[in-house]
């Protein structure tokens, strides 16, 4: 039976030692219309391997001779169960010919060591092949099991199903929150994808009109009590909607306890899109061009393009989404036009920015779109010399901070939290983060138009100062980057 790998170009193959291995091997590549030599001492096995059309060999693989029988071969594959006539095999044949392609079985991290020490050039250790076939056994199992519990558990759903998404949704948590959708409508259920703040940043409103993708705010549902099943996808909160969880699907650990039916988090990948890209692939769907396009777009925002954290299971869901995917819509979602707010809060930052070595921090004044900071926060990464900033502005009463580090030696998350973890609340991780902090702590001065220009020379100078400290830099002399 064939494995499904397919072997590359190469024609000719030797194996040396044909026990339950080798003939595995030998098997596959036949299969393959490849030219295989095997070489065993067993002479009755040779003579078995013979009457099956075989072109077998009887000679000691620990005896230099065998490196002739062998010698026009491309490939060598040394798969005898005693490594110590492997090691022998090995030293023959790279004796002989340096250019072949040696392959050779251990028994263990130090016969392997000790195997490619000799000039093989892959070692392969079974108990480690079968260990990692085994975990992709149990992973795929688990999921399969997932899958039916959870579709159980949708398809008891009586009225409605709520897919609740973060407070203002990010492009994982609305892909996610599609996705589910998709598969609640494959089994035959009625949802609505739901969010409580809003939809703030420019490019994750261009990835909802783009794709067409129906989130509404629940504050503007007249009946909730439709809901009679609830989903959180990419950890959202639901205090304020006061309903029993039902399901949670993330990527990370939610902040408050649940007690839920269905609970799939894997913070072993990067993305919530990840997950919910195996869901697709496990209810075997034909995946629509729309959430394959979101579901994408979700993997590649939370890796930075594969630039952050990426594992495996995140590229393999990528590679599966591709060719589904509109890629004219990923680049008007990754490229949307700026509005007036955006460039008037980015021409604040860009007038105002303080930069000390590669670390600016900018006040972009009294601001009424709060995501417009992370945008300029994000523009202003791409000055020359700079590797981190953080851009803040006032709205309601409160001082909002948007950072962004690509340098590998800050974590911009944690010289956040150092900065304002005690004053307010902090979120992010080591290239992307944000803060909130109460504008009393800084000034204790109403917000008046008689009080708004000092409110602003008061909260630079501490914001900055602060901040300038967690980053382990002297603020005192900073420059606009010129």
């Amino acid at each position: 039976m064939s494995t499904g790998v397919t072997i590359s170009s190469i024609s000719d193959y030797a194996i040396l030692g044909c026990g339950s291995v080798g003939y595995a091997v030998t098997e596959e590549l036949v299969e393959q219309g490849k030219d295989v030599r095997i070489v065993d001492r067993d002479e009755s096995r040779v003579e078995s391997l013979r009457d099956q059309d075989l072109d077998a060999r009887s000679a000691d693989i620990r005896e230099p001779a065998t490196a002739d029988l062998v010698a026009d071969r491309d490939v060598v594959l040394i798969l005898a169960s005693d490594v110590e006539s492997n090691k022998q095999a090995v030293e023959h044949i790279r004796a002989n010919n340096e250019n072949q392609f040696v392959v050779a079985r251990a028994s263990d991290p130090v016969s392997g060591d000790e195997l490619e020490e000799l000039g093989a050039d892959i070692v392969i250790n079974p108990s480690s092949v079968i260990a990692e076939s085994a975990l992709r056994a149990l992973e795929s199992g688990e999921l399969e099991y997932n899958a039916g519990k959870l579709a159980q558990l949708l398809e008891e759903t009586s009225n409605e199903l709520a897919i609740v998404t973060q407070d203002s949704p990010d492009p994982d948590s609305i892909a996610s929150a599609a996705a589910l959708q998709a598969i609640a409508d494959h089994l035959g259920v009625e949802s609505d994808i739901i969010y409580l703040g809003d939809v703030g940043h420019q490019e994750n409103r261009a990835f909802v009109n783009l794709l067409g993708i129906d989130l509404i705010q629940w504050d503007e549902l007249e009946d909730h009590s439709v809901y009679d099943t609830v989903a959180l996808v990419d950890h959202a909160t639901s205090e304020e909607m006061d309903l029993t969880v039902d399901v949670i699907i993330d990527h990370n650990e939610p902040d408050a306890d649940y007690e839920p039916e269905f609970v799939d988090i894997r913070p072993n990948v990067s993305s919530t899109s990840t997950i919910m890209t195996k869901y697709i692939q496990e209810f075997d769907m034909n995946v629509s061009e729309e959430v394959a396009t979101a579901l994408l777009y979700g993997i590649r925002a939370e890796t930075l393009d594969f630039k952050r954290d990426t594992t495996p299971a995140d590229l393999t869901a990528a590679a599966y989404l591709y060719p589904f995917a509109n890629h004219d819509t990923l680049e008007q979602v990754e490229s949307p036009s700026m509005s007036p707010e955006t460039l008037d809060v980015l021409a604040e930052a860009i007038t105002n920015r303080d930069v000390q070595g590669s670390h600016l921090v900018s006040n972009a004044g009294l601001v009424r779109d709060r995501e417009a900071l992370t945008q300029a926060a994000s523009h202003l990464l791409n000055l020359e010399g700079v590797t981190t900033t953080a851009v803040f502005g006032i709205a309601e009463e409160t001082i909002f901070l948007a950072g962004r580090s690509k340098d590998i030696r800050i974590n911009i998350g944690k010289v956040l939290d150092d900065a304002y973890g005690e004053m307010g609340e902090t979120a992010g991780h080591s290239t992307q983060a944000s803060a909130e902090i109460p504008l009393g702590i800084f000034t204790g001065i109403e917000i008046s138009e008689d009080t708004r220009d000092t409110l602003l020379e008061l909260t630079e100078e501490a914001v900055k100062r602060t901040l300038f400290d967690a980053m382990g830099v002297d603020g005192s002399e900073g420059s606009n980057g010129s």
